[in-house]
């Protein structure tokens, strides 16, 4: 399927691996140029070298903090203007709820809700002006499905989620079309971390922590990047015009509902 975004300008945050770079790779596929950004330079310049002989198209690497001011000055400043955005940051860390402090609060809200905001803020109008334009924010299942000690998680990414919901709608009428992709378990580091996490906490090994989360998981198996770029690239798509606001799964079956 050609999904009619060939010769677009895109924006994918924390590209070097995972989610975020399975995303630049399905996005390159189809004909996007693309700014990436990630926190070491070496990895990312590496990336976007991989991607743009791979795909021949244009890629730029940027090495910043996008969970920052700073960081998001020097991205923006190299991507001008975005016809796709697809936001993303690394998750907080796992935890019981009793230990938190505020200033973890207020570091996972930073990074995995208002960091996606500011970059919607700086991009958005300028599609809205041109007519057209896609954002994909990278969340995660626990929006729907909290998962008890990512609770920082489940917390800084419903308020983005939240967000969305409203502004979305706000923007539709210019073309624009905002969702939210929320990622289960995929065959990536933060899920390597996690079953190392289950393997130290139950007593066991981490063949055995992943097999067990396995298990969970109707399909029985991890989810992969490329998965999740077919999905982000089919909603950065000219096809998605009439998708707004939505929350789409990609967890292999493991939230259990029938709506």
């Amino acid at each position: 399927m050609d999904l009619g975004i060939g010769g677009k300008r895109g924006l994918v945050c924390a590209a070097s691996k995972g989610l975020g770079r399975g995303c630049a790779e399905a996005l390159a596929a189809a004909g996007v140029n693309l700014v990436i950004n990630a926190r070491t330079e070496a990895e990312i310049t590496r990336t976007a070298h991989e991607i743009a002989e791979r795909h021949g198209v244009e890629v730029t690497p940027v090495a910043a903090d996008i969970t920052t001011e700073e960081g998001r000055a020097r991205v923006l400043d190299a991507v001008g203007h975005a016809d796709i955005l697809v936001t993303n940051a690394g998750g907080p860390p796992p935890g019981d709820w009793r230990d938190w402090s505020r200033e973890d609060f207020i570091r996972a809200i930073d990074a995995n809700m208002l960091s996606a905001v500011a970059l919607m803020q700086a991009l958005v109008p300028g599609m809205m002006d041109r007519g057209w334009g896609r954002v994909v924010n990278i969340t995660s299942a626990s929006v729907r499905s909290p998962v008890n000690v990512l609770g920082l998680s489940n917390t800084a990414r419903t308020g983005l989620t939240g967000f969305v919901a409203g502004m979305s709608r706000q923007v539709a009428g210019k073309g624009v079309c905002v969702n939210n992709l929320l990622p289960g378990i995929h065959a990536t580091d933060r899920a390597d971390s996690l079953d190392g996490g289950v393997a130290k906490a139950q007593g066991i090994s981490v063949d055995q922590a992943r097999a067990q989360r396995q298990a969970t998981i109707p399909t029985g198996t991890y989810g992969t990047a490329e998965d999740f770029g077919a999905a982000c690239a089919f909603l950065c798509s000219s096809q998605a015009r009439f998708i707004v606001g939505q929350n789409l799964m990609l967890d292999g079956g493991a939230l259990n509902t029938t709506i």
